[in-house]
């Protein structure tokens, strides 16, 4: 059975910030670029839009259809909340209480304390309710009772770290816990625990380093590498377009800004995200910090944005005002290789015109972004056997001789550094800025 933890972790997230505080990932991108639609891979990297994110307090309260306005700040509430007939807001002495009444899903209150603290209640009109509690200095407890029995435990640490419990009549336990790129699994007293997420390896796409053991010997379909001369129409190709297990979320970039990120301050990093030394989360973590503190390659001008914000301000630095952002998109997604046919090619920009941003394995989302002299991006068309439609965005790399020689992907592709160009698809949560 599939393990979804991440979202459990957005689902939770509660933003209380100060009346001064920037505007929300997302609304600085419709701000910074109104006329640029956000790819869906990185609208999976941004918060739910369920959650309520206060602003400030004030006794003003100012009813509009999306949001109330406060002096000196917002709250944001979804837009089914306030499209309820049955939803009250009020707002008294620094405090929020948000009541929703539906006959048909139960009753659901939601109070942010005037010191920050927020508790959320659910009941369901067939018994069974739950429970959510934001402590004022974040942390948060989830509790789920059910009617036939059972429960399960919630608890987000002020830090980040995250346990799960499942207790369930006449049956041992769940628990599980997770690290911040990672995911630890107890099912049961009886067996041992299981990793589930990304192991620590080399990001194939820093051409600086070899290939790990573990990406040698897993599926080279998964590589996405291949040559510049088979991009072309009618060509047929095996790939493993894998599903993304990376759910880690935008922060507003003042709250990014704010949290340790360098090599030196390792301990303070994995401390702040109750991460425990040795494991293979805080391998990972050291992985990207390590990487984006590190020297590029000849010829590559790298950026590590650690913000939705620091990103888009890279991209029309980088590329001007008028960008477009682009990511590869699988229809009818099943995780497993399978053989396409290339329908169409289309050329983008060269690499003065273009920049590619990697998402990483950390906490909260981290993107390597880079311009590489010798490289274009491209769009592959291309049709699965079984029917799958894919829009592959394509990387291809005139001169590799700069690449470590134990790099992936000559390694994939039989081939020595700096003798063919070498090309690969981008990952659907990978994004390719070109200027239009």
């Amino acid at each position: 059975m599939e393990l979804h933890i991440i979202p459990i972790i957005t689902f939770l997230y509660v933003a209380v910030m100060g009346s001064h505080a920037a505007l929300t990932p997302e609304l600085y991108w419709k701000e910074a670029l109104p006329n640029v639609v956000m790819p869906q891979s990185i609208r999976n990297s941004l918060s739910d839009p369920d959650i309520i994110v206060v602003k400030c307090a004030s006794t003003s309260v100012k009813k509009s259809m999306h949001k109330l306005e406060l002096k000196g700040g917002s709250i944001y509430l979804a837009s089914e909340w306030m499209d309820n007939k049955a939803t009250n807001v009020n707002v008294e002495k620094g405090g929020v209480h948000v009541s929703t009444d539906g006959a048909k899903r139960g009753k659901t209150n939601v109070n942010v304390g005037p010191k920050g603290g927020v508790g959320v209640s659910t009941g369901k009109p067939n018994g069974g309710h739950t429970h959510v509690d934001v402590g004022p200095k974040g942390g948060v407890g989830v509790s789920t009772g059910k009617p036939v029995g059972g429960h399960t435990d919630v608890d987000v640490g002020p830090k980040g770290g995250v346990r799960v419990s499942t207790q369930k009549p006449n049956k041992g336990g769940s628990s599980v816990g997770v690290g911040k790129g990672g995911v630890i699994v107890k099912a049961g007293p009886k067996k041992k625990p299981v990793y589930v997420g990304v192991k620590p390896g080399n990001n194939p796409f820093d051409y600086r380093y070899a290939a790990s053991e573990a990406q040698l010997i897993d599926d080279p379909t998964k590589a996405l590498f291949f040559l510049e001369k088979d991009m072309k129409p009618g060509h047929k190709m095996t790939i493993h377009f894998t599903q993304t297990t990376n759910g880690a979320t935008f922060l507003p970039r003042d709250e990014a800004e704010s949290l340790p990120f360098s090599t030196d301050k390792m301990s303070e990093i994995l401390h702040e995200f109750s991460v425990q030394p040795g494991s293979d989360q805080a391998q990972l973590i050291k992985e990207t910090v390590r990487g984006c503190e590190s020297k590029g390659i000849q010829g590559e001008q790298k950026y590590c944005a650690t913000s939705l914000e620091s990103m888009v301000d890279y991209a029309k630095s980088t590329l001007g005002n008028n960008v477009e952002a682009i990511s590869t998109e699988v229809k009818n997604k099943v995780n497993n290789k399978k053989k396409y046919i290339i329908g169409a090619v289309r050329k983008l920009k060269d690499e003065i015109n273009s920049a590619v941003c990697h998402k990483q394995n950390y906490a909260y989302a981290v993107f390597y972004c880079h311009k590489t002299k010798g490289t274009s991006p491209y769009i592959v068309s291309l049709i699965g056997e079984d029917g799958t439609k894919v829009k592959a965005v394509a990387i291809c790399h005139k001169n590799t001789s700069g690449w470590n020689p134990k790099h992936l992907a000559f390694q994939v592709l039989n081939v020595k550094p700096g003798s063919v160009p070498i090309c690969h698809f981008l990952p659907e949560d990978h994004i390719v800025w070109v200027r239009n």
